[in-house]
């Protein structure tokens, strides 16, 4: 069986992790075809066993551009010759409307579509051509998978999908991968050092992640707080003009992406996000047993412990968001039980062997097999 996946990025956080550990387990019995809607983004390849077997063809047509019949009719030509096409997220979306339009005619495979989150001005409602283009996209999907209720909704109100095609299943991590205790020098150039907290979130830098809100929020914290933003991307720069604007680049470090969070963010003392639109690593951060301040973008407060509820702020206020971040630094015995009840919640929620056992009865399904693979 050959299974064609098709990411906006194959990095180690959110869908690109998921699906490399999904491949793990599925084992050599599928042959994986994977494309990156960015190239360069394929940190993921790291985690697959190497005894899978996995290409990464360089001659696939981009999955963006400018969706005219000429290109979606190369993206349909270029998914003939695979058992089951797998895309996921936006990047992908010209390849569902691809397969929609000429699927037929090329005799494609099956294709399920996963959603993550939406873009920071689709998810404050300004991106309605957007909306009408995931309606007409979609329709053909055999089955489109939302981690959340809120996603779910908007599936069935915004995209028009009937309930039979929308099918939440959340988004699942390895839980038992984020109790072990970490050495303080496994990021590159940051080493933790006795007496230090580090404030730590996992993004790529680009502008909806709205990290400089992030970096003024953290200037309110005492001299002994850090602050690790894991992760790259175009805002890097941006990013560092205005740690040095507010005097606290001396405080913030940027080691780049890394391709097992695990890895990392048991090094952490509290978590921030400060995103218009993503929620991507929050089962990691609450399995690894984190406090979270967070704007309220989006599932956060579907996602959190109760207990962490205060400290998600759902207006866009900096001031809330920097309170939030000062009442949670100063008081350990807060974090603390604040952290363990989002651990409680990874485990009996999020836990990775649950999502991978929905996600091979959806693909049975949409393949009409008893079985996957």
């Amino acid at each position: 069986m050959r299974v064609l996946h098709l990411l906006s990025r194959f990095d180690a956080n959110g869908s690109g992790g998921r699906t490399a550990r999904f491949i793990n387990t599925i084992g050599k019995g599928v042959e994986h075809v994977i494309v990156s809607a960015e190239a360069d983004a394929c940190w993921a390849s790291d985690l697959i066993d190497r005894n899978i077997g996995v290409t990464y063809p360089t001659g696939f047509p981009p999955l963006t551009g400018a969706p005219t019949p000429g290109r979606l009719q190369r993206l349909a030509k270029a998914m003939r010759g695979h058992d089951l096409i797998l895309t996921y997220g936006c990047g992908a979306m010209d390849a569902v409307m691809a397969h929609t339009l000429f699927g037929e005619l090329h005799g494609l495979a099956p294709l399920v579509h996963h959603e993550d989150a939406l873009g920071g001005e689709e998810a404050q409602g300004r991106k309605r051509s957007r909306t009408w283009y995931r309606r007409i996209a979609l329709g053909r999907a055999s089955r489109v998978i939302v981690p959340s209720r809120q996603l779910e909704a908007i599936a069935r109100e915004s995209w028009q999908l009937p309930a039979g095609k929308v099918k939440r299943i959340a988004n699942g991590i390895d839980t038992a991968a984020y109790g072990r205790k970490l050495k303080p020098d496994v990021l590159p150039r940051v080493i933790k050092r006795p007496g230090e907290r580090w404030l730590g979130t996992l993004a790529h830098l680009k502008p909806d992640r709205n990290l400089p809100r992030l970096i003024r929020a953290f200037a309110e914290l005492p001299e002994e707080w850090q602050f690790v933003i894991v992760g790259d991307g175009p805002e890097r720069e941006a990013i560092r003009e205005e740690a040095l604007r507010l005097d606290v680049a001396h405080r913030v470090h940027l080691p780049g992406p890394v391709t097992d969070p695990a890895a990392v963010v048991g090094l952490f003392d509290l978590f921030a996000l400060s995103s218009d639109s993503d929620q991507i690593s929050l089962a990691e951060v609450m399995a690894a047993g984190l406090p979270i301040a967070s704007i309220g973008t989006g599932e956060v407060v579907e996602l959190v412990a109760e207990e962490n509820l205060p400290f998600v702020i759902l207006a866009d206020d900096e001031g809330a968001l920097g309170s939030a971040l000062v009442a949670l630094a100063q008081d350990e015995v807060l974090r603390r039980r604040v952290g363990d009840a989002n651990r409680r919640r990874a485990k009996a929620e999020f836990d990775m062997k649950a999502m991978i056992a929905a996600y091979r009865n959806v693909y049975a399904q949409a393949l009409r097999r008893q079985s996957f693979p």
